[in-house]
């Protein structure tokens, strides 16, 4: 089953969850010092392919943090899952988790469920990745409903750093009606 994707161009969804650190934070609003969000959706601690993405994320965040993007990782683990997780990673972005399914939903991912074998805890969401732009516009979305087809961190530090770059103003793309 799928959910209705946000609309690129538009309002990302508030939504808010606890961080590893203790906090609480927005899964669209960065940090202060930063006018750029992104915010990645992983499947979580079953997944070897998310820890692997992790830490290339960890590897990309001085370019994404130097473009002004706040990085924000989350996933529907419980906290003592997320922190067994990261730990392999030792990420210095933050971390958030107890991603529901209504918040899913919400975000348009896709969710799997439990399968034999698997260790999880209950249904989890596929990737997804979204960065909101300093109007709080979704300005670039990737779902996936498989952990091999994401985007190359590389290519997505490139392109961000090419719409911070344009002086004009250049319409989201995918927004023509």
């Amino acid at each position: 089953m799928t959910s209705p994707k946000p609309a690129v161009g538009k309002a990302f969804p508030a939504i808010d969850l606890p961080v590893l650190d203790g906090s609480i934070r927005s899964l669209s609003t960065p940090r202060d010092g930063y006018d750029w969000m992104l915010t990645i959706v992983y499947r979580g601690k079953h997944c070897p392919l998310c820890t692997t993405y992790l830490r290339d994320l960890n590897s990309a965040l001085p370019d994404l943090n130097a473009l002004g993007v706040d990085v924000l990782a989350v996933s529907a683990d419980s906290a003592e899952r997320a922190t067994a997780q990261i730990q392999e990673v030792s990420p210095t972005f933050d971390i958030g988790y107890g991603l529901s399914v209504e918040q899913m939903q919400t975000l348009g991912l896709y969710i799997s469920g439990p399968r034999n074998g698997m260790d999880v805890e209950g249904p989890f969401a596929e990737p997804g990745l979204f960065v909101i732009n300093d109007q709080g516009v979704l300005q670039i979305v990737d779902i996936s409903n498989v952990p091999f087809a994401r985007p190359s961190l590389t290519s997505l530090v490139m392109g961000i750093r090419f719409l911070r770059g344009l002086t004009g103003d250049f319409p989201v793309n995918g927004t023509h009606a």
